[in-house]
């Protein structure tokens, strides 16, 4: 157990690793289609700076530590300023959206969902709430 007076040690920064078949398709999707910074290749594995600390990893399931899921319980959920503007991007791109654009009053969003080539989830959403939007900088 803690004693009261002791700190949590910092973190600087989050990675979530996504793991593909493919890794080939996932880089291009990640780098050409959301425009992702490619920070670090370590040919097996690839980071993508997503904004600030902020991080995302492909990995060739080959090499890395989990494995490629048929069907993958993760989402990434990218917040965004306009949630119509990535619609009409990501739809020109040819992207795979899965929903429209919703509305969710009860909790101040708008969203749509869509899959990346490895079949990972990801949600681009709106904070309609301006104290909400900015704490997450959307403003």
């Amino acid at each position: 157990m803690k004693n009261e007076t002791s700190k949590t040690p910092n973190s600087s920064s989050v990675i979530t690793w996504f793991y593909y078949r493919s890794p080939a398709k996932a880089a291009t999707f990640y780098e050409k289609i959301l425009g992702f910074t490619l920070v670090q290749d370590q040919g097996w594995a690839k980071i993508y700076r997503v904004k600030d600390g902020a991080f995302v990893g492909i990995v060739d399931e080959q090499k890395g530590f989990c494995h490629a899921q048929d069907e993958s319980a993760v989402l990434l959920t990218l917040v965004v300023g306009d949630v119509n503007e990535w619609y009409q991007y990501l739809k020109g791109q040819g992207v795979n959206i899965v929903t429209q654009i919703e509305e969710k009053k009860d909790i101040q969003i708008r969203c749509f969902f869509l899959k990346d080539p490895g079949g990972y989830a990801l949600e681009i959403q709106q904070f309609l709430d301006p104290g909400t939007a900015l704490v997450f900088n959307t403003k």
